[in-house]
């Protein structure tokens, strides 16, 4: 994982939001890159490669098979 940069937000976010990729739907134009999918679910949270976004997930744990 790349460390944050400066600009780098954190968002929260729940199974509804699943799922997740970054940049997300609500993201300003200037502030796409390519998309890519994320799974938070699995250590509680992870950081986009991208733009350092931090999405912590606040649900259950899901466990793999």
């Amino acid at each position: 994982m790349s460390a944050a940069t400066p600009d780098a937000r954190t968002i929260e976010v729940t199974e509804r939001d699943l799922p997740l990729h970054c940049p997300t739907a609500a993201s300003p134009l200037w502030a796409r890159h390519p998309r890519v999918f994320l799974d938070p679910s699995r250590h509680g949270q992870v950081l986009c490669p991208y733009c350092g976004t931090q999405y912590v997930y606040k649900g259950a744990p899901v466990s793999g098979h």
